[in-house]
């Protein structure tokens, strides 16, 4: 028998939220495509409910939810965009779950499952400040809504419909991350871009045996493997050519990721080892500032089955994670022109471009970012650290593309399972996020 503690009986949040999360809106398969447009259509109901205007949108095959929640009172007032996401990841192996990933639990002080911290247990804090705030007749500001149904396996219809939007907003909050640790808030300044690439190298029409030809034949494999190693960083940093436009992080910024967990900490707890002796002392120069290249899957020849060839083809993918203030149309055509002149000769290379997506880099001197450091720490008592993410999220260089300043925080934390089974909340923390999303809109009133 399931256990039933107190704060599942006495929280009045867990019903409503575990309603949100019940529908299993995985964008990943096909089949739950109903359900994902289900739960954009829950989004829709409880803006309407709020007493806001919403609809569900067909967004070139997306589902998206466009909605507005007006200030009390009308009059001129600042907009403020909220972003949130109510897809979520598949929650496969199931065997590792403790619970039923789509039937929301409360236990330890935790609640489980699959969403309750990517996305939809934070986009229902943001929900429910603007309820609370409207229904009281006591929101200042304008609420514009975009959430999308496809972060989970792209992310790029919000970035068309808000690009094909004229409408803007003041600022623009997104809470879709973590606190450092426990009581300790960060406000995301930055992410970091991505270009995708797929190489393919031959040395020759067809494999031959490596005892009547080795040594004196061209092997496709050590030819990529020469090609990608002549362009891989040293100590942690690629050729200037790749590094061109870094934003040069503030002091302000550096400070906050001091508040960080240590690189030691951050590898060791990962079961990673360092790439040279410098690594865990610049983890977050490197992971936040640097761009990094990195080949995420190779292939040749017969790596499995005992097979005496030299192979004539060889592919890789490679990937290069742009740095804030690059330009995607710098960095890859010179990444295309490196990977051409270092391949050997008498090899061809083929080079395909699969995906890319700007990094993003917000101006931690902007009103609407110090007025959100103000609300937070009147809400949990502790000024957020600035940071960056050395991850890509396709939103932010649109919004900054738009001048829109963008407050990028949440309250996940490192054991929160986000993308695994048993993804949790700290249940205290459902209550503290629509506090700071209530004191945020509040604070926002003065742009």
């Amino acid at each position: 028998m399931r256990r039933i503690t107190l704060i599942e009986m006495t929280e009045p949040w867990f019903d409503e939220l575990a309603e949100f999360l019940r529908i299993p809106s995985v964008s990943a398969d096909p089949a739950r495509a109903g359900d994902v447009k289900r739960a954009g259509q829950w989004v829709c109901d409880f803006i309407q409910a709020a007493g806001g205007t919403a609809e569900l949108i067909d967004w070139n095959g997306q589902p998206l939810v466009n909605a507005e929640v007006p200030a009390s009172g009308g009059g001129d007032a600042p907009t403020v965009l909220f972003y949130g996401h109510f897809d979520v990841q598949p929650a496969d192996p199931l065997e590792l779950w403790e619970s039923a990933p789509f039937e929301p639990e409360l236990r330890d002080g935790y609640l489980y499952g699959r969403g309750t911290v990517d996305d939809k247990g934070q986009l229902f804090m943001l929900l429910s400040a603007v309820r609370e705030l409207a229904q009281a007749g006591e929101l200042p500001v304008n609420v514009r809504f975009c959430c999308d149904g496809e972060e989970e396996t792209g992310g790029h219809s919000i970035v068309e419909f808000l690009e094909a939007d004229a409408r803007g907003a003041d600022a623009a909050v997104i809470f879709d991350s973590d606190l450092i640790r426990p009581g300790v808030p960060a406000f995301n300044m930055a992410t970091r871009g991505l270009v995708y690439f797929h190489v393919t190298v031959r040395t020759g029409t067809r494999d031959l045996h490596s005892g009547i030809y080795g040594g004196a034949a061209m092997n496709a494999v050590h030819a990529l493997s020469l090609t990608i190693a002549q362009i891989v960083a040293r100590d942690g940093r690629l050729v200037e050519s790749l590094r061109k436009g870094i934003a040069v992080p503030t002091e302000e910024e550096l400070a906050g990721w001091r508040e960080l967990p240590s690189g030691t900490e951050e590898l060791g707890g990962q079961g990673a080892s360092p790439a040279d002796a410098k690594a865990a002392d610049e983890f977050y120069l490197r992971t936040f500032a640097e761009p990094a290249l990195d080949v995420n899957g190779i292939e040749g020849g017969s790596p499995q089955l005992q097979k005496t060839v030299l192979p004539v083809e060889a592919q890789a993918n490679l990937s290069i994670r742009l740095a804030p203030g690059q330009q995607v149309e710098e960095i890859a055509p010179e990444l295309e022109r490196l990977l051409r002149a270092s391949v050997p000769e008498g090899a061809t290379i083929e080079i395909e471009r699969w995906s890319s997506a700007a990094p993003g880099r917000m101006d931690p001197d902007a009103k609407a970012i110090q007025l959100g450091l103000v609300a937070f720490e009147r809400a949990l008592g502790r000024r957020p650290a600035l940071i960056r993410s050395g991850g890509t999220l396709p939103i932010v260089p649109a919004l900054a593309d738009k001048g829109i300043p963008t407050i990028i925080t949440g309250f996940g934390l490192s054991d929160s399972n986000v993308h695994s089974p048993n993804e949790r909340l700290v249940a205290e923390y459902v209550p503290l996020g629509i506090s700071a999303a209530r004191e945020l809109l509040l604070e926002l009133a003065a742009l």
